[in-house]
This record gives structure tokens, C-alpha cells and sequence, in this order.
């Protein structure tokens, strides 16, 4: 076998806010977020890492999975959500078998739909409910890797003229990642793909060794790389970055013409939870009455009209495969290309949210599947690869300085930074200000309840800095929620600075709060001086 002209870096990124609320009377809507990408995204993934090692094809992907999501994947009172709410989904579907009965091809789909569901509660309960045992397998023979991200996603270019923000959002992502993951983290996504000149250093302080930027990022860097995004490039401290491939993101993120698009693929925005009379569905919406999807969809995307044709499951997954090749087909003539022009393997870093795969791209998965075992059974051209061995294969590595970069509209920060959520900043920097000169003043005390205010004081700042609640206000999507998260994360810092201020503790109040937002255990006061 010839050496390959290429490598393929697929980095999956998986990521959601921390959304927890037990013991509410109401149900709250987002808790489903997890629920959803669990039952569409992860155990899928799961169940194509299991296939690819039962049938001895040798892969390799990398995922960050952050310190937000990997704390839900391991808390009791969420896998009990995920719980119930599969058992709903299968109860629904037994039903929609007896209320289709009349239609041979929505009756087919409604069993399809009920046994994929009663398979995911299967594979869910192997480990009893802790995905994470799921993924270690394929950590521990070297065909998946790991990595963290920022705590909770704090967008870290805004950040810049707080150090303790930077420190305390790196610090407890690689930490959060050990005890949950029981390994360090080789390198970090930084929450999307936010750059600054001198974050390498902070980086490098915590053990990072490689991150991932975009296009721009790398190809505005001084001096311009002679490779451009196909090679790693040192960044300062032995710390490397990885540029995106923008052709091979094109094919997949296209609004137009990328794959998850094809009028054969499911539809995502056609539901029953929303297509179904009401009366029917009350019952199993679980969300005060409000119409929710529920994961079961009968239609295919079909066209660009209202007009939807029955879903197809078998002929999506041809279509799938013809996506998987055709993707292939094309980093083979681009590994050629370019190894004919820079002489060297490129290496191609493809990077996509997680959740693409699976819950926004139903086939997403299995398009994941068809090109892994493509990639090792019809061609010798490109090989799959981890971000650390890239470094080694390539043997010219440039050192670059760069500019600040993200992979958000636009480029840079005004995803993050605009009219519909600027007024969250004064918070988070004034909280964050408050929070330093606090901790500098207490964090010799001794009195145990004075720590514990103090660590969830942190807690509360961390979750207000979620990147997250600026992109919803920004994408107009469940706004009130978001405007609520950064109120509440807000209100609970000054409430418990006000424990400190005044001597009058709370312990009461302190456990509530406690309870609620239970992240980061093992967070430290020096974190925040």
C-alpha cells in the first residue's frame, strides 16, 4: 500500500448549554434539547462506532464533548428525563401503529419509529443511562478522540480584559473533563472557534496542545501559511491550530446545495406533534399542553413547497450512500491536487456540530458509517486521522502569529456581540470584576459555608458566560428563555454576594441553589483570584 496523499480530520462538535430544572411543577420545554440529541444524535453515533469496530473497518473522528453536555450525560435526574421521555415516545408510537393501521406506508413507519425507539432505550440502559461508557471503548482503542471545550462555551475573545474569566472557563473545562472522562484532554474546541493573539498561552498553561479555527483565521495569519488550512500551524508555546476546510464544510452546511438538504432526506419541520389534531396529542406532549416535536415525522423534505411526500426510509439510505461516495470521490481529487502542489499529504479538517448528524440531518449518521467504510474498502488515497498524529505526518510545520477569528457569521464576533443581547456584557464583566476582588478577600477564610457561597458564586458567573444565551437572543429562537438564564445566573450571584456582604447566611438557600446547579464539583476559589 502507497503512502496517502491526504488525511481526513472529522472533528464533531458536541455541545449543549447546561438546561436542569427538577422539581418544578411545569415541565420546562428545553430540557428536551438533551433528550432529543441523545435519542437522535448520540446513540446513533454510537451505534456506527459499534458497527465500524464489529466489521473490523479501522476509523478515526475526533469529538469535543463539553463540560456542560458531559455533565447532563452523567447526572442521575436527567437520565431519568430521558427515561421517561423515550417511554412516552414508545407508548405514542404503539398508538400511531392502531391509528395508521388503514395506511400500509405510514403503518410501516410508525413500527419503524417504534422500534428505533425501543432500540435506543436498549442501548441507553447497557450503561445504565451514562452514555460516556458508551463512547470510552472506542477512546481506548484509538478510534474516537476526545477533547474539551471552555466551561460553559464562554465566547473567550470578549473576554480578553478579564484574565480570571479565561482561566477559570479553561480551568474547569479540562478539569470537568478528567473527572468525567478520567483522562486529560490532549487538545480543546474553543467555543465557536473563538480566537484571540495570546490565548496560546493560557492554553499552553493548561496542558492544550491543539484547537481548531477557520478558514480565515489561518489564512490571515503572519506570515501567511505557505499550506494555508492543509497543514497544522504553531501558534506559539508548541501549541498548534487547525483550520477549516472550506470545501468539504460546503457540501455538508450548504443552506443550498449541501447534502442534508436532498428532497429525499426526512424532513425535519413536518411533525406529528404539530401535524396531528390536538386532542390526540395532548396526552403525550409532556410540555403544558404546548405543541412540541415528538421525533416521529412521516414526510420527506420532497421539494421547496408546502407539498410533502411520504418518507422513504430505504431509498434515503441509497441516497446516503451516494452522498458518502461522492463526498469521498471529491477529497480524493483535492488530496491530489493538492499533495501535487505542496508536495506533502494534506490534511483536510472537516469540523461540524455534532448535532447535525442525526437530529437536524436525520441520515446524518449513517452518511458518517457509508464513508468510513468507503474511505477503508474502495480506495488508498486519503486515510482518516487524530488531530495530534496530523502533526506528524506532515514534515513541514509553520509557526504563525493570528488575528482574532470565530466560525460565526461574519467571521469574527458580532454573533455574540450585537443589539439583540449587547446588554449582557456590563453583567458579565461587572459580576466577573466583583468576583475577583471577593475571592482575593476571602479566599484564605476558613469557615466552610463562606467556600461553598463562594464556589457557587463561581457556578452561577460560568453559567452567565455561556455563549449560548447570546446566540438564541441573536437568533430569535426561544428568546424568553435565554433573557431568563441570564437574569437568574445574575440575580443568584448578587444574592448570594449579598450572603457575603452582610454575614447573614443562608444555608437554606445556599443547598437550593446547590441543588439546581450541581456542574463543576470540584471547582476552586483560586480559580476566580
Amino acid at each position: 500500500m502507497t503512502d496517502p496523499k491526504g488525511y481526513l480530520l472529522l472533528m464533531l462538535h458536541a455541545h449543549l448549554p447546561f438546561v436542569r430544572h427538577p422539581g418544578y411543577d411545569l415541565p420546562f420545554i428545553e430540557e428536551n434539547w438533551l433528550n432529543e440529541a441523545i435519542l437522535e444524535t448520540y446513540i446513533p453515533l454510537i451505534r456506527v462506532f459499534q458497527n465500524l469496530k464489529k466489521e473490523n473497518v479501522p476509523f478515526r473522528i475526533t469529538m469535543s464533548f463539553t463540560p456542560t453536555l458531559s455533565s447532563m450525560l452523567v447526572d442521575e435526574y436527567l437520565q431519568n428525563q430521558f427515561r421517561k421521555y423515550i417511554k412516552n415516545l414508545i407508548s405514542l408510537a404503539k398508538e400511531e401503529k392502531k391509528r395508521t393501521k388503514f395506511d400500509p406506508h405510514l403503518n410501516y413507519l410508525s413500527d419503524y419509529y417504534l422500534s428505533h425507539f425501543e432500540d435506543s432505550l436498549s442501548v441507553f440502559e447497557e450503561t445504565k443511562g451514562d452514555l460516556t461508557k458508551q463512547f470510552l471503548p472506542f477512546v481506548e482503542s484509538g478510534h474516537l478522540e476526545i477533547i474539551t471545550s471552555p466551561a460553559t462555551h464562554g465566547f473567550l475573545p470578549f473576554y480578553q480584559s478579564e484574565p480570571s474569566i479565561i482561566r477559570s472557563q479553561l480551568r474547569n473545562g479540562r478539569r470537568t473533563f478528567r473527572k468525567i472522562w478520567g483522562r486529560d484532554p490532549k487538545g480543546i474546541w474553543l467555543s465557536e472557534c473563538g480566537y484571540y493573539p495570546g490565548l496560546e498561552d493560557d492554553l499552553d498553561k493548561e496542558g492544550f496542545r491543539y484547537f481548531f479555527v477557520d478558514t480565515h483565521g489561518i489564512n490571515h495569519a503572519s506570515p501567511r501559511p505557505m499550506f494555508g488550512v492543509y497543514s497544522p500551524v504553531e501558534v506559539g508555546y508548541g501549541v498548534f491550530a487547525f483550520g477549516r476546510d472550506k470545501e468539504s464544510s460546503r457540501q455538508v452546511w450548504s443552506s443550498i446545495d449541501g447534502y442534508p438538504g436532498d428532497f429525499h432526506y426526512r424532513e425535519y419541520y413536518r411533525d406529528i406533534g404539530h401535524d396531528l389534531d390536538y386532542n390526540y396529542m395532548e396526552p403525550f406532549l409532556n410540555s403544558n399542553g404546548i405543541r412540541i416535536n415528538t421525533g416521529i415525522k412521516y414526510h420527506k423534505i420532497t421539494g421547496k413547497t408546502a407539498h410533502k411526500e411520504y418518507y422513504r426510509p430505504l431509498e434515503a439510505m441509497e441516497i446516503c450512500g451516494n452522498h458518502a461516495e461522492d463526498f469521498l470521490r471529491n477529497r480524493i481529487s483535492q488530496a491530489e491536487a493538492l499533495y501535487s502542489e505542496n508536495k506533502q499529504p494534506a490534511i483536510i479538517v472537516s469540523p461540524y456540530d455534532a448535532e447535525l448528524y442525526g437530529h437536524w440531518w436525520y441520515e446524518g449518521p449513517q452518511f458518517i458509517e457509508f464513508l468510513f467504510k468507503k474511505i477503508h474498502f474502495d480506495q488508498d488515497v486519503i486515510q482518516t486521522i487524530h488531530p495530534l498524529e496530523a502533526t506528524r505526518v506532515v514534515p513541514k510545520v509553520q509557526s504563525v502569529k493570528m488575528q482574532m477569528s470565530s466560525w460565526g457569521e461574519n467571521g469574527y464576533g458580532d454573533v455574540w456581540l450585537n443589539p439583540s443581547n449587547d446588554w449582557i456584557y456590563k453583567h458579565i464583566h461587572s459580576l466577573s470584576i466583583d468576583m475577583f476582588h471577593k475571592t482575593n478577600e476571602l479566599k484564605d477564610s476558613k469557615d466552610p459555608l463562606i467556600i461553598r457561597v463562594l464556589k457557587q458564586m463561581g457556578r452561577e458567573l460560568l453559567l452567565l458566560q455561556s455563549s449560548d444565551w447570546a446566540f438564541i437572543m441573536k437568533t430569535g429562537t426561544m428568546v424568553d428563555y435565554a433573557i431568563r438564564r441570564t437574569n437568574v445566573h445574575s440575580n443568584l450571584f448578587l444574592h448570594l454576594k449579598s450572603m457575603l456582604d452582610t454575614g447573614n447566611m443562608d444555608e437554606a438557600s445556599l443547598a437550593k441553589i446547590e441543588s439546581e446547579h450541581n456542574l463543576f464539583p470540584d471547582i476552586q476559589v483560586s480559580d476566580f483570584t
